[in-house]
């Protein structure tokens, strides 16, 4: 019997261990240590709050010339966790912060990167996109009727594919459907094959293309659909003054019936006027209606097309503008759930704010796109175009005064919500924020 009682007693005792662990992993002290990071990034000059939350004292030691705790500038400072710990930086450079519970038990030791300040001005505006690929894009096969009432496709022989990049014929680079035409009349008539250099995907591959005399159309043809350019209308993201250069968009450029983004061989933005809205419904995703104005002013050029945009440099900002002036940029781990602005434009040329939510948002250590999950709350733009709308992708979306990211898509099925990119990949692919900058963010 006394034995049944110490067993009993083990358990009962384990049972509550277990419950205490369970209250401790619970609570808020232990939470706010376990999501704090190992590392954190700074701009420099900026201001960063942390909050541990936990009822106790501690002695943090930090690089002075690098970094100030609580607006100390001593290299050990006494702290209170129960209360925000504010860090800001005064210059560039790599450094470490080390917390020990009542100046004694180590506690913590945080990395630190402080990088140069930068600051960009916030888009909205909505341009034109004109994009020259850098070949001849293969968008389809067709039949030719021969000699002998046979339909073939000469394309299809060559083992050429939908996507398909042709950068080169008989040797020379070509990026302009009218001079093919001319070279298979040629190689036709002199009853000798194209020889072909293609690029798919990342693999370059050369082919020979036989074209076939149509007897009905009676011209020489390739048996191939073909495209050499795209053209539309987006949002532009930002405008980096200090490095002349802009992001747009938020999502690459893909050829409308291959659906394989478009290698930019050249490119130019323009300034467009919105004309009407036709609004998004369920199932429905609208549209802006714009046009292109004043073609012969350039803004910018393309030169890239990314899974977070276009990129380039740009002549100078188109006008309209809501906010001149440049304000910061927020790193991806800043970015919260909660209330935030976008900008847009939605008649004519005039860019304006509207709310939005801010959902949901996705911890990447890395670029990835669909960063953020928004959701329209203003009742004015909803109205008005029903809430996300084609051609507003890589409208800004502001949150706290900082530039955290551009709208990228619609939910088809729920209009008033889309996805969202981190503007950090969206800087890094603008080559105005390095890739180096970029650390491991992982939980303690």
């Amino acid at each position: 019997m006394k034995s049944l009682n110490a067993y009993q007693r083990k358990r009962w005792l384990g049972l509550l261990l277990v419950i205490i662990v369970c209250i401790l992993g619970l609570s808020s002290p232990i939470q706010h240590f376990a999501a704090f990071p190992n590392e954190i990034r700074l701009f420099s000059g900026q201001l960063k709050q942390l909050d541990y939350g936990m009822p106790v004292h501690a002695q943090v030691t930090s690089d002075p010339q690098l970094l100030s705790i609580n607006g100390s500038s001593d290299r050990s400072t006494s702290i209170n966790l129960n209360k925000p710990l504010t860090i800001q930086s005064s210059q560039s450079g790599k450094t470490t912060l080390k917390l020990k519970l009542f100046g004694k038990i180590p506690f913590k030791t945080v990395k630190v990167n402080v990088v140069p300040d930068l600051r960009v001005i916030p888009g909205g505006q909505t341009i034109g996109v004109k994009v020259k690929s850098a070949g001849i894009m293969v968008v389809g096969h067709h039949q030719v009727v021969n000699g002998k009432g046979a339909k073939v496709s000469p394309g299809e022989t060559a083992k050429l594919q939908l996507g398909d990049l042709i950068v080169r014929i008989n040797g020379n680079y070509v990026n302009e459907v009218y001079k093919v035409a001319k070279l298979a009349e040629e190689a036709g008539a002199a009853n000798r094959p194209l020889h072909l250099t293609v690029k798919r995907g990342s693999r370059m591959f050369d082919t020979k293309l036989m074209p076939v005399f149509d007897a009905e159309d009676r011209a020489w043809r390739l048996g191939l659909y073909i495209r050499d350019s795209a053209a539309g209308v987006g949002t532009l993201t930002f405008y980096a003054p200090d490095q002349g250069v802009y992001g747009a968009l938020g999502h690459v450029i893909t050829d409308m019936d291959t659906q394989t983004p478009i290698e930019v061989g050249e490119g130019q933005i323009l300034q467009s006027n919105v004309t009407s809205i036709n609004k998004s419904q369920t199932g429905e995703p609208g549209e802006k209606r714009a046009h292109f104005i004043k073609e012969s002013k350039v803004l910018g050029n393309i030169e890239r097309n990314t899974p977070f945009g276009i990129f380039g440099k740009m002549k100078e900002l188109p006008s309209h503008s809501y906010n001149q002036h440049a304000i910061p940029v927020a790193f991806a781990e800043e970015v919260k759930e909660g209330p935030a602005q976008l900008l847009t434009v939605v008649n004519g040329q005039k860019v304006e704010r509207f709310n939005v939510d801010i959902v949901h948002v996705t911890r990447q250590q890395s670029p990835a796109t669909k960063g953020m999950v928004i959701k329209i709350t203003d009742r004015r733009l909803l109205e008005q175009t029903g809430g996300i709308v084609q051609g507003m992708s890589g409208s800004p979306i502001i949150q706290d005064g900082k530039l955290i990211g551009a709208v990228t898509h619609v939910f088809v099925n729920d209009p008033t919500s889309g996805y969202g990119c981190f503007i950090e990949w969206m800087l890094q692919d603008a080559g105005v924020l390095l890739k180096q900058a970029n650390l491991n963010l992982k939980a303690a």
